[in-house]
Protein backbone atom coordinates (compact mmCIF):
# COMPACT_ATOMS: atom_id res chain seq x y z
CA UNK A 1 0.00 0.00 0.00
CA UNK A 2 1.39 3.15 -1.14
CA UNK A 3 1.61 6.49 1.63
CA UNK A 4 -1.39 7.81 -0.93
CA UNK A 5 -3.16 4.52 -0.17
CA UNK A 6 -3.10 4.47 3.43
CA UNK A 7 -4.18 7.87 3.88
CA UNK A 8 -7.32 7.53 1.90
CA UNK A 9 -8.27 4.96 4.63
CA UNK A 10 -7.87 7.56 7.16
CA UNK A 11 -10.07 10.24 5.53
CA UNK A 12 -13.81 10.24 5.94
CA UNK A 13 -15.65 8.09 3.47
CA UNK A 14 -16.97 11.13 1.49
CA UNK A 15 -13.78 12.25 0.91
CA UNK A 16 -11.73 9.73 -0.40
CA UNK A 17 -11.27 9.24 -3.73
CA UNK A 18 -12.62 6.33 -6.10
CA UNK A 19 -9.41 3.69 -6.14
CA UNK A 20 -9.31 3.24 -10.23
CA UNK A 21 -10.09 -0.08 -11.76
CA UNK A 22 -8.57 -1.56 -14.88
CA UNK A 23 -11.55 -1.51 -16.88
CA UNK A 24 -10.57 -4.90 -18.92
CA UNK A 25 -10.64 -6.31 -15.60
CA UNK A 26 -14.05 -5.00 -14.73
CA UNK A 27 -15.36 -5.58 -18.10
CA UNK A 28 -14.26 -9.24 -17.66
CA UNK A 29 -16.17 -9.38 -13.93
CA UNK A 30 -19.47 -7.65 -15.18
CA UNK A 31 -19.67 -10.26 -18.29
CA UNK A 32 -19.48 -13.34 -16.29
CA UNK A 33 -22.56 -12.28 -14.40
CA UNK A 34 -26.11 -11.83 -16.14
CA UNK A 35 -27.25 -9.78 -13.27
CA UNK A 36 -24.36 -7.52 -13.67
CA UNK A 37 -24.48 -7.42 -17.00
CA UNK A 38 -28.42 -6.07 -17.09
CA UNK A 39 -27.48 -3.30 -14.97
CA UNK A 40 -28.02 0.66 -16.65
CA UNK A 41 -24.30 2.34 -17.37
CA UNK A 42 -24.84 4.62 -14.59
CA UNK A 43 -25.46 1.93 -11.72
CA UNK A 44 -22.64 -0.24 -13.48
CA UNK A 45 -20.60 2.77 -13.04
CA UNK A 46 -21.60 3.15 -9.19
CA UNK A 47 -21.15 -0.23 -8.44
CA UNK A 48 -17.83 -0.06 -10.53
CA UNK A 49 -17.10 3.08 -7.56
CA UNK A 50 -18.36 1.43 -4.43
CA UNK A 51 -16.19 -1.88 -5.04
CA UNK A 52 -13.28 0.09 -5.89
CA UNK A 53 -13.45 1.54 -1.99
CA UNK A 54 -14.32 -1.80 -0.56
CA UNK A 55 -11.16 -3.13 -2.16
CA UNK A 56 -9.45 -0.37 -0.19
CA UNK A 57 -10.98 -1.09 2.96
CA UNK A 58 -11.25 -4.79 3.06
CA UNK A 59 -8.20 -7.48 3.19
CA UNK A 60 -8.45 -10.73 1.55
CA UNK A 61 -7.02 -14.07 2.77
CA UNK A 62 -7.01 -17.75 0.87
CA UNK A 63 -7.11 -20.42 2.77
CA UNK A 64 -4.96 -23.65 2.31
CA UNK A 65 -2.53 -21.92 0.31
CA UNK A 66 -5.34 -20.51 -2.54
CA UNK A 67 -3.86 -17.18 -3.81
CA UNK A 68 -6.40 -14.28 -4.20
CA UNK A 69 -5.45 -12.43 -7.50
CA UNK A 70 -6.70 -8.90 -8.24
CA UNK A 71 -9.80 -10.67 -10.59
CA UNK A 72 -11.11 -12.92 -7.55
CA UNK A 73 -11.26 -10.06 -5.18
CA UNK A 74 -13.25 -7.62 -7.48
CA UNK A 75 -15.50 -10.83 -8.27
CA UNK A 76 -16.15 -10.88 -4.65
CA UNK A 77 -16.33 -7.01 -4.07
CA UNK A 78 -18.68 -6.35 -7.22
CA UNK A 79 -21.11 -8.80 -5.63
CA UNK A 80 -20.78 -8.07 -2.37
CA UNK A 81 -21.62 -4.11 -2.98
CA UNK A 82 -24.35 -5.17 -5.38
CA UNK A 83 -26.89 -5.05 -2.55
CA UNK A 84 -25.86 -1.14 -1.22
CA UNK A 85 -26.06 0.19 -4.85
CA UNK A 86 -29.47 2.60 -4.35
CA UNK A 87 -29.45 1.64 -0.48
CA UNK A 88 -30.27 4.58 2.51
CA UNK A 89 -27.73 4.67 5.52
CA UNK A 90 -28.93 2.35 7.85
CA UNK A 91 -29.81 6.09 10.09
CA UNK A 92 -32.21 5.99 6.79
CA UNK A 93 -30.37 9.24 5.50
CA UNK A 94 -29.23 9.61 1.54
CA UNK A 95 -25.78 8.82 1.28
CA UNK A 96 -23.45 12.00 0.36
CA UNK A 97 -21.20 9.75 -1.66
CA UNK A 98 -21.25 5.73 -2.64
CA UNK A 99 -18.39 4.56 -0.24
CA UNK A 100 -20.55 6.03 2.85
CA UNK A 101 -22.54 2.92 1.97
CA UNK A 102 -19.89 0.84 3.15
CA UNK A 103 -20.76 1.96 6.99
CA UNK A 104 -23.26 -1.54 6.74
CA UNK A 105 -20.27 -3.81 6.35
CA UNK A 106 -17.76 -1.56 9.13
CA UNK A 107 -17.91 -4.35 11.12
CA UNK A 108 -15.08 -6.29 9.78
CA UNK A 109 -12.26 -6.05 7.62
CA UNK A 110 -11.12 -10.05 6.59
CA UNK A 111 -13.01 -12.41 3.58
CA UNK A 112 -11.32 -15.29 3.73
CA UNK A 113 -11.56 -17.17 0.86
CA UNK A 114 -11.33 -20.99 0.60
CA UNK A 115 -10.55 -23.00 -2.38
CA UNK A 116 -14.12 -25.20 -1.89
CA UNK A 117 -16.58 -25.59 0.81
CA UNK A 118 -15.42 -25.30 4.52
CA UNK A 119 -15.99 -27.91 6.94
CA UNK A 120 -17.12 -26.53 10.36
CA UNK A 121 -17.60 -28.72 13.25
CA UNK A 122 -21.27 -28.29 14.81
CA UNK A 123 -23.24 -28.81 18.22
CA UNK A 124 -26.52 -29.02 19.00
CA UNK A 125 -28.22 -29.98 22.45
CA UNK A 126 -31.71 -31.74 21.83
CA UNK A 127 -34.64 -31.41 24.24
CA UNK A 128 -33.72 -34.26 25.53
CA UNK A 129 -30.60 -32.80 26.71
CA UNK A 130 -28.67 -35.22 24.21
CA UNK A 131 -25.40 -33.28 22.52
CA UNK A 132 -25.16 -34.34 18.84
CA UNK A 133 -21.93 -33.17 17.04
CA UNK A 134 -21.33 -32.92 13.44
CA UNK A 135 -19.63 -31.51 11.05
CA UNK A 136 -20.98 -28.96 7.95
CA UNK A 137 -19.90 -28.03 4.94
CA UNK A 138 -20.18 -24.60 3.89
CA UNK A 139 -20.10 -22.37 0.88
CA UNK A 140 -19.59 -19.18 3.18
CA UNK A 141 -20.05 -17.93 6.73
CA UNK A 142 -20.80 -14.75 8.03
CA UNK A 143 -19.39 -14.42 11.76
CA UNK A 144 -20.74 -11.52 13.60
CA UNK A 145 -18.26 -8.50 14.28
CA UNK A 146 -15.68 -10.92 12.15
CA UNK A 147 -15.09 -12.43 8.86
CA UNK A 148 -17.33 -13.46 6.21
CA UNK A 149 -15.90 -16.69 4.84
CA UNK A 150 -16.43 -17.43 1.38
CA UNK A 151 -15.79 -20.92 -1.05
CA UNK A 152 -14.16 -19.77 -4.36
CA UNK A 153 -15.65 -22.69 -5.79
CA UNK A 154 -19.42 -21.41 -5.07
CA UNK A 155 -18.35 -17.77 -5.58
CA UNK A 156 -16.53 -18.47 -9.44
CA UNK A 157 -20.22 -20.17 -10.53
CA UNK A 158 -22.67 -17.38 -9.15
CA UNK A 159 -23.26 -16.48 -13.33
CA UNK A 160 -25.19 -20.17 -13.99
CA UNK A 161 -26.62 -19.88 -10.09
CA UNK A 162 -28.57 -17.16 -10.71
CA UNK A 163 -30.55 -19.13 -13.06
CA UNK A 164 -31.96 -20.48 -9.67
CA UNK A 165 -31.88 -17.03 -7.47
CA UNK A 166 -28.87 -18.63 -5.91
CA UNK A 167 -25.62 -16.05 -4.61
CA UNK A 168 -23.16 -17.08 -1.85
CA UNK A 169 -21.52 -13.54 -1.56
CA UNK A 170 -25.21 -11.74 -1.78
CA UNK A 171 -26.22 -14.36 0.76
CA UNK A 172 -23.16 -13.94 3.31
CA UNK A 173 -22.99 -10.01 2.98
CA UNK A 174 -27.18 -9.82 3.58
CA UNK A 175 -26.50 -12.02 6.86
CA UNK A 176 -24.04 -9.03 7.79
CA UNK A 177 -26.63 -6.28 6.89
CA UNK A 178 -28.79 -8.18 9.52
CA UNK A 179 -26.24 -8.69 12.39
CA UNK A 180 -25.67 -4.93 12.16
CA UNK A 181 -28.13 -3.94 15.21
CA UNK A 182 -27.57 -7.46 17.18
CA UNK A 183 -26.44 -7.30 20.78
CA UNK A 184 -23.19 -9.45 21.59
CA UNK A 185 -24.16 -13.13 22.01
CA UNK A 186 -27.83 -12.58 20.23
CA UNK A 187 -28.40 -14.57 16.53
CA UNK A 188 -29.75 -12.47 13.35
CA UNK A 189 -33.24 -12.36 13.27
CA UNK A 190 -34.41 -11.85 9.24
CA UNK A 191 -35.14 -7.89 10.41
CA UNK A 192 -32.15 -5.30 9.28
CA UNK A 193 -31.98 -2.06 10.54
CA UNK A 194 -34.82 0.06 9.69
CA UNK A 195 -35.45 3.63 9.82
CA UNK A 196 -38.90 5.35 10.59
CA UNK A 197 -40.74 6.77 7.69
CA UNK A 198 -39.77 3.42 6.09
CA UNK A 199 -42.91 2.52 3.85
CA UNK A 200 -44.49 5.67 5.34
CA UNK A 201 -44.11 3.53 8.51
CA UNK A 202 -43.94 6.97 11.85
CA UNK A 203 -41.22 4.94 13.65
CA UNK A 204 -38.42 2.40 13.68
CA UNK A 205 -41.12 0.42 15.68
CA UNK A 206 -43.86 0.65 13.56
CA UNK A 207 -40.92 -0.02 10.94
CA UNK A 208 -39.76 -3.58 12.02
CA UNK A 209 -43.27 -4.41 12.90
CA UNK A 210 -44.47 -4.04 8.89
CA UNK A 211 -41.29 -6.07 8.14
CA UNK A 212 -42.00 -8.56 10.61
CA UNK A 213 -45.50 -9.31 9.69
CA UNK A 214 -44.80 -9.49 6.09
CA UNK A 215 -41.96 -11.66 6.02
CA UNK A 216 -43.06 -14.17 8.50
CA UNK A 217 -46.48 -14.69 6.53
CA UNK A 218 -44.45 -15.23 3.35
CA UNK A 219 -41.81 -17.60 5.69
CA UNK A 220 -44.85 -20.04 6.52
CA UNK A 221 -45.74 -19.83 3.20
CA UNK A 222 -42.72 -21.04 1.89
CA UNK A 223 -41.86 -23.69 4.53
CA UNK A 224 -45.38 -24.62 3.58
CA UNK A 225 -44.30 -25.16 -0.44
CA UNK A 226 -41.31 -27.39 1.43
CA UNK A 227 -43.17 -29.34 3.60
CA UNK A 228 -45.81 -30.38 1.10
CA UNK A 229 -42.80 -31.30 -1.56
CA UNK A 230 -41.05 -33.28 0.94
CA UNK A 231 -44.37 -35.00 2.36
CA UNK A 232 -46.73 -35.67 -0.86
CA UNK A 233 -44.20 -35.24 -3.63
CA UNK A 234 -45.98 -31.45 -4.77
CA UNK A 235 -43.81 -28.86 -6.40
CA UNK A 236 -40.52 -28.35 -5.25
CA UNK A 237 -39.85 -24.91 -4.35
CA UNK A 238 -37.89 -22.60 -6.66
CA UNK A 239 -35.45 -21.17 -4.30
CA UNK A 240 -33.48 -23.77 -1.70
CA UNK A 241 -35.27 -25.26 0.85
CA UNK A 242 -32.76 -23.44 3.03
CA UNK A 243 -34.14 -20.83 3.39
CA UNK A 244 -37.32 -22.72 5.32
CA UNK A 245 -34.42 -23.22 7.90
CA UNK A 246 -35.13 -19.76 10.06
CA UNK A 247 -36.28 -16.22 9.33
CA UNK A 248 -32.60 -14.70 8.82
CA UNK A 249 -31.98 -18.09 6.45
CA UNK A 250 -35.19 -17.09 4.53
CA UNK A 251 -34.15 -12.95 4.74
CA UNK A 252 -30.53 -13.93 3.34
CA UNK A 253 -31.81 -16.64 0.47
CA UNK A 254 -34.95 -14.19 -0.79
CA UNK A 255 -32.47 -11.40 -1.25
CA UNK A 256 -30.04 -13.87 -2.80
CA UNK A 257 -32.60 -14.02 -5.58
CA UNK A 258 -33.77 -10.54 -5.39
CA UNK A 259 -30.65 -9.17 -6.80
CA UNK A 260 -29.96 -12.03 -9.45
CA UNK A 261 -33.40 -13.09 -10.96
CA UNK A 262 -35.99 -10.09 -10.11
CA UNK A 263 -37.85 -11.27 -12.53
CA UNK A 264 -38.65 -14.48 -11.21
CA UNK A 265 -38.73 -13.41 -7.89
CA UNK A 266 -41.59 -10.83 -8.15
CA UNK A 267 -43.32 -13.84 -9.78
CA UNK A 268 -42.49 -16.20 -6.53
CA UNK A 269 -42.61 -13.68 -4.00
CA UNK A 270 -44.60 -10.63 -5.42
CA UNK A 271 -45.29 -9.59 -1.70
CA UNK A 272 -41.76 -9.65 -0.64
CA UNK A 273 -41.11 -7.19 -4.41
CA UNK A 274 -42.15 -3.77 -2.58
CA UNK A 275 -40.56 -4.85 0.97
CA UNK A 276 -37.23 -5.35 -0.52
CA UNK A 277 -37.31 -2.68 -3.13
CA UNK A 278 -38.17 0.09 0.20
CA UNK A 279 -35.26 -1.42 1.66
CA UNK A 280 -32.39 -2.12 -0.79
CA UNK A 281 -33.71 0.90 -3.03
CA UNK A 282 -34.39 3.13 -0.05
CA UNK A 283 -32.33 5.99 -1.30
CA UNK A 284 -33.66 6.10 -5.07
CA UNK A 285 -37.27 5.77 -4.18
CA UNK A 286 -37.05 9.12 -2.26
CA UNK A 287 -35.01 10.75 -5.33
CA UNK A 288 -37.59 9.96 -7.72
CA UNK A 289 -40.66 10.65 -4.98
CA UNK A 290 -42.93 13.94 -5.69
CA UNK A 291 -42.89 16.17 -3.64
CA UNK A 292 -45.22 16.17 -0.52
Amino acid sequence: MTALQALQTWLPRRWRSSPEIEPALWRRVVDAHPFLLELAAPDQDRLRTLAGHFLQEKEFHGAHGLPVDDHMALTIAAQACLPLLHMSLPSGRAPRSAAELLVWYDDFVGIVVQPGAALAQREVTDSAGVVHRYREALAGEAMDRGPVMLSWEDVIHAGGAAERGANVVIHEFVHKMDMRDMAMGQHPDGVPPLFSGFLGTVSESAARLHWQQTMAAQFNRFREMVSMAERFGEETPWLDDYAATNTAEFFAVTSEAYFVHRARFGQEFPELLPLYDGFYRSAAIRQTAPPA
